[in-house]
């Protein structure tokens, strides 16, 4: 008999194109701590939060391979270095947060004709 999966309340979908994660060169270069933080910043993407990405440090607390502060620190500068997404707001004076988004470069689902 068929079981249809139910998700938590407030999990999102995750989606990206096979031909990004298998043939895209500049995937394959990125670190795994940068591959997971991607993960995350693109799983809180709701379609209208682009450049308004929340995701604090507490977040990842617990994440296998990307938990450690410097460690998230330096995957998101690697995948600002490489387009992947950038920093809107960065964390400073006043308990700021830093503010993440999505370039969709890469994804190639997201530009069709690629």
């Amino acid at each position: 008999m068929y079981r249809k999966c139910k998700r938590e309340k407030g999990a999102t979908h995750v989606g990206m194109d096979r031909r990004t994660i298998n043939g895209c060169q500049e995937w394959k270069d990125l670190s795994g701590a940068a591959k997971i933080l991607y993960w995350h910043i693109k799983g809180r993407f709701n379609g209208s939060n682009n450049g308004r990405i929340e995701l604090p440090y507490s977040a990842m607390k617990g994440v296998k391979g990307c938990s450690a502060r410097t460690t998230i620190a330096r995957a998101a500068d690697e995948l600002e270095k490489k387009e992947w997404i950038f920093r809107d707001q960065r964390r400073g004076l006043f308990k700021r947060k830093t503010l993440y988004g999505l370039t969709f470069i890469y994804d190639h689902y997201a530009k069709p004709g690629k």
